[in-house]
């Protein structure tokens, strides 16, 4: 499976970004990561092939996660950024669906800065 991220960018607190991501071939699960700088990479939103959506806390309220299956493309609108957002997001995609999301397969990462 391959994915292709595109959408990140330079932009100021309180700014809006939308990431997306298209996938070669249709899987259930649907989400995305980011790794800040010297942090672990960690989740920030998953998706499945039904709708059924989870956030880390750190987005809630602000990020929203959406899909496509049709094209097998997954979108996520980051609203209300913080500098603490700044990190390469990475779109990521599981065959099945568990208690957390795995990341059987990974883009290539798309950086996001929000500057204070």
């Amino acid at each position: 499976v391959q994915l292709q991220a595109s959408g990140g960018g330079l932009v100021q607190a309180g700014g809006s970004l939308n990431l997306s991501c298209a996938a070669s071939e249709r899987t259930f699960v649907m989400g995305w990561f980011r790794q800040a700088p010297g942090k672990d990479r960690e989740f920030v939103a998953r998706i499945t092939w039904t709708g059924n959506i989870k956030y880390a806390d750190s987005v809630k309220g602000r990020f929203t996660i959406s899909r496509d299956n049709a094209k097998n493309t997954v979108n996520l609108q980051m609203n209300s950024l913080k500098p603490e957002d700044t990190a390469v997001y990475y779109c990521a995609l599981d065959r099945g669906l568990g208690a957390t999301m795995r990341g059987d397969y990974w883009g290539q990462g798309t950086l996001v800065t929000v500057s204070s």
